[in-house]
């Protein structure tokens, strides 16, 4: 079953301009539930792009993107906010962490907005550090972590909302080759449960892994294949 359907969707940068750039041509494929979907492709291929609509951060310039059912092109950006929070979790590749903060606040700055009982914020955070092995890091600042320490609060600060859809990019651009394959297996466990991922990468080592269910191969703005 489609949890993401996409329809002729384009996205054009400064249009009618002498930069005009078309970062993605008429994009047409459906995002399984419950699986793994990997985006492929050189830079400049139109991964971080399809992500950045896919999770309604930037709006297409033309075509239809179904999320769950919603048609979420004309959405106003309020409701289209609301649905983000409610069923998107974002890991970002430089994870985007505020680093001045502490870990847990980190993680508790997913839920203040939603209104969320702090008792119950306090249980999904000391889940989540639990899991990630980073209870012992709460009080820290996020600055002082390692990488690999800032890529698993970056994954548990995603899962705060306890959403369905997870979109990942790049996952293991910083990491070294171990770091790479514990990332690799914690979004396996996390497909396991139900979610679903769609992951920009270039790296080989998530192209050749148990998470490479299906492949949309990208070039130019373009889709090549899908495997």
């Amino acid at each position: 079953m489609s949890i993401i359907t996409m329809e002729k969707v384009t996205k054009t940068y400064n249009p009618g301009k002498s930069n005009e750039f078309v970062a993605l041509n008429e994009i047409s494929t459906k995002i399984s539930s419950r699986q793994s979907t990997i985006l492929a492709g050189p830079s400049g291929s139109g991964k971080t792009t399809l992500l950045s609509l896919v999770g309604l951060m930037n709006r297409p310039s033309s075509g239809r993107i179904t999320i769950l059912g919603k048609e979420t092109t004309l959405l106003s950006e309020n409701f289209r906010t609301l649905f983000r929070r409610k069923h998107m979790g974002f890991i970002f590749q430089h994870f985007q962490l505020i680093t001045d903060l502490t870990v847990k606040d980190n993680l508790d700055l997913v839920l203040y907005p939603e209104g969320v009982p702090f008792n119950t914020i306090r249980e999904r955070r000391t889940t989540l550090l639990e899991r990630f092995g980073l209870i012992d890091k709460a009080a820290e600042k996020a600055s002082v972590l390692s990488g690999g320490e800032q890529q698993r609060l970056a994954i548990a600060r995603a899962l705060m909302n306890d959403p369905p859809i997870l979109l990942v990019d790049e996952p293991t651009a910083h990491l070294d080759t171990a770091l790479s394959q514990h990332v690799i297996s914690l979004f396996q466990h996390l497909k396991n449960e139900g979610k679903t991922l769609l992951i920009a990468s270039h790296d080989p080592l998530v192209l050749t892994s148990v998470l490479a269910e299906t492949v949309i191969h990208l070039r130019d703005g373009h889709i090549m294949r899908q495997v």
